[in-house]
């Protein structure tokens, strides 16, 4: 569906090095080393979840992108029908484009960044070819090793919100009020409640789309992300509608969220 979140991508300098982060505190399996992407020598891994599907893919930062400005770091991709006419939009509407259109096995993408600074990919899928059918999973708004959430960090909420409904045609009415920061926005897609527009930075955050994946257990999420390597940036608390959340940053210093109800 266009507009809807469709894939994640974690970059990283090290695959290997948080692997065992991931495992421990969501379940996932990331995949060997070795692995390419599209024609490229890129090292690219599959994100494994428990029930046999994709939760998304890492890539390995080589050192020309390191030196080139890439951090580690979660991006978001969204759906469209037509990326070079997308990115054309983003950037009548302030965006920038970071990585002009190109074609893979996989499909049709382009990175681009909204004024703030936030970057996204756009991408026009192309379905295996052994499976013409296949629709994305990876979003899902209940189940725990799939992302449930997606929060703009940003530092205009009034201006991200004007962009990004031109952009996608999301609708954000709903609001929940911060005091003299502003409002905590939510951004809905044709009844798909997709995150929010956060009004204010958190300490050590940079602009961008924070991911939120679903855990089956918050409190054994959150030590399990203190015992291996990560860094805690806040205590589980609840959040409306009963769940409860954390974010940390990984081994690597991706920042990186957690969502999920508390064990029995």
């Amino acid at each position: 569906m266009t507009g809807m979140p469709i894939w994640f991508e974690l970059m990283t300098p090290d695959p290997d090095a948080v692997r065992d982060f991931y495992r421990a505190v969501v379940g996932w399996d990331i995949g060997p080393a070795g692995m390419t992407a599209g024609s490229g020598q890129m090292d690219y891994r599959a994100i494994q979840r428990g029930d046999g599907g994709m939760a998304g893919g890492v890539l390995g930062l080589s050192r020309d992108m390191i030196d080139g400005g890439a951090k580690p770091g979660w991006l978001a991709y969204f759906h469209v029908d037509d990326v070079p006419t997308a990115v054309e939009k983003v950037e009548q509407l302030g965006g920038k484009t970071w990585m002009p259109t190109r074609t893979m096995d996989v499909g049709t993408m382009a990175m681009v960044a909204d004024p703030q600074g936030a970057p996204f990919y756009l991408m026009d899928p192309i379905p295996p070819a052994d499976n013409p059918d296949a629709k994305s999973d990876v979003w899902d708004r209940e189940k725990a090793q799939h992302c449930r959430w997606l929060e703009l960090e940003t530092t205009d909420e009034p201006a991200a919100t004007a962009f990004y409904t031109a952009m996608f045609g999301w609708t954000a009415e709903n609001t929940m009020p911060m005091g003299d920061k502003g409002v905590y926005r939510f951004v809905e897609h044709e009844g798909h409640t997709i995150g929010a527009i956060n009004p204010w930075m958190p300490d050590g955050m940079s602009v961008s789309w924070l991911p939120y994946f679903g855990v089956a257990d918050i409190d054994k999420a959150h030590e399990a992300a203190k015992n291996s390597g990560g860094t805690i940036r806040g205590e589980v608390h609840e959040v409306p509608g009963g769940d409860f959340i954390f974010m940390a940053n990984d081994p690597a210093g991706a920042a990186v969220a957690f969502v999920g109800p508390k064990g029995e």
